[in-house]
């Protein structure tokens, strides 16, 4: 089953950072220095939550206590579901405009341990830069667009808080995805808009890995090691989504 395959891509992914401190250096630095900008904006996002929730809902200021207090906690808590969804995607993709040649050295380290990649045309250093800012734009766009609806389906009484973060984890999972895979799959030559279409073809697979890695990179700091072990299971993913071997058809043991 593809989902079971991601999640077994990551974990692979995961123990060959962690078996290789270089590596895990390698993607932990810019990760460091941009968590700490973010439990900065957490934080202060905390502190003014009631005045945010308040002029959310100006609708409930002449309800009965209980109920203003329901549908002000309510808005609190679709409004932070939405803002983490936002900030986790973000977090990955300004993490990697930060330390982009770190994370193009974990992929490329990555693939050469499994197995040969096909030759291409690698880009100059201004233009894969270029290309880089762009998509990662492109991608805070779209997790800026999907928390809108994030945002309202929060809001539904009952089912909402438990929906919400489910859809959150579905559509940031996928995100992370489209970003921590482009630095193995613009070495074969996509553009953002192929990424798009390959992690469609096994939308499971894709959710196999990018879950877990969303999931570990929504911890504060915890997002340290998230994004180079989902960098180096996002290039597992990239070969796997390719027909490339990913080093799960080598035998257990060798004699």
């Amino acid at each position: 089953m593809d989902l079971l395959l991601g999640v077994r891509l990551f974990v692979r992914g995961a123990a060959t950072v962690f078996r290789t401190p270089r590596l895990l250096l390698l993607g932990a630095i810019p990760a460091l220095i941009v968590s700490i900008f973010y439990v900065a904006g957490i934080v202060a996002l905390v502190a003014w939550l009631p005045e945010l929730t308040s002029g959310l809902t100006p609708f409930a200021d002449g309800w009965s206590g209980t109920a203003r207090t329901i549908a002000r906690v309510a808005a609190g808590a679709a409004l932070l579901g939405a803002a983490g969804a936002v900030a986790v995607v973000t977090f990955v993709a300004v993490t990697l405009a930060v330390g982009g040649p770190f994370y193009e050295k974990l992929a490329e380290t990555v693939d050469e341990q499994v197995g040969p990649v096909p030759a291409t045309t690698e880009p100059s250093w201004a233009r894969s830069i270029a290309r880089g800012a762009r998509d990662g734009l492109v991608l805070v766009g779209l997790s800026v667009l999907a928390a809108i609806p994030l945002f309202l389906l929060g809001l539904i009484p009952v089912v909402g808080p438990v929906l919400a973060p489910v859809c959150a984890a579905l559509v940031g999972g996928r995100l992370l995805m489209i970003e921590l895979a482009a630095p193995a799959l613009q070495r074969r030559g996509l553009d953002f808009g192929d990424r798009r279409r390959l992690l469609r073809t096994r939308r499971l697979l894709t959710w196999g890995v990018g879950i877990p890695t969303y999931l570990l990179a929504a911890i504060p700091f915890v997002a340290i090691i998230a994004v180079p072990a989902g960098s180096a299971a996002a290039t597992l993913l990239a070969r796997a989504l390719r027909g490339e071997p990913t080093g799960q058809e080598r035998p257990a043991s060798r004699t």
